[in-house]
């Protein structure tokens, strides 16, 4: 818990998140509501949108037992929503996908996993390689996908696939040049982070992947990099 003296400074970053958020559902309700935007649309604003919410987080250095307790809260209201009509423009009620869930669930399990370690970036490269590759690879394979193809029975497209391999691998880089200066030493993470999320976005029975992608992304990371260096 902090200290009588950080309690200020915990309002403030607090305040900071809670604004970028609000915006974020703000703008996706909005153009549900008013706009007519596709539910798909609004949908993936909403997951890039607060899945950077992490990278705050990071900045910030806000405690772990924020970020865990506002996962479990956000996992709730997420719960709630399929039952209930909160926040349309996000969840439809009876849409048989917890993906929602899911995501609030592998931000609350990485914050409690890297944040002890003081390794944050480890939880930053999980959640947005799922942020940004799963985000960008629905829309471009929706938009341009032309060469499908089926995994267990889930109908993907090789441009979205392409897309996720090459936006983790991007995050990755990015993250890692950002912490380290430089990824000479360790440019196989990126590679096999990439190989890894796309297999694992792959696989999306009723949004799993929004739970498999940012810890398996996150764990490939972590555990080569302790090989590597």
């Amino acid at each position: 818990m902090p200290s009588p003296a950080s309690v200020p400074a915990l309002w403030l970053q607090l305040t900071v998140v809670g604004i970028w958020l609000g915006a974020i559902l703000l703008l996706a309700e909005s153009l549900h509501r008013y706009a007519s935007v596709d539910f798909e649309i609004t949908r993936k604003i909403v997951h890039i949108g607060t899945g950077n919410v992490i990278l705050l987080a990071w900045w910030l250095q806000i405690p772990a037992w924020v970020g865990i307790g506002a996962a479990v809260l956000s996992s709730a209201v997420a719960l709630l929503s399929y039952r209930f009509p909160i926040l349309p423009g996000v969840n439809s009620v009876g849409r048989q996908s917890f993906g929602t869930f899911f995501y609030a669930v592998s931000m609350g399990v990485l914050i409690a996993w890297f944040w002890p370690l003081q390794q944050p970036q480890y939880a930053a490269i999980g959640i947005l390689v799922m942020t940004w590759g799963d985000g960008l690879a629905a829309l471009i394979g929706q938009r341009f996908g032309r060469h499908r193809y089926q995994f267990w029975g889930i109908k993907k497209s090789w441009e979205g696939s392409l897309t996720m391999a090459l936006v983790s691998f991007a995050v990755c880089c990015s993250i890692l040049l950002v912490v380290r200066g430089n990824i000479s030493a360790t440019w196989l993470v990126p590679v096999a982070v990439a190989f890894v999320a796309t297999g694992l976005e792959a696989f999306s029975w009723f949004g799993i992947d929004n739970l498999t992608v940012p810890l398996g992304s996150a764990a490939v990371a972590f555990f080569l990099n302790q090989f590597l260096l």
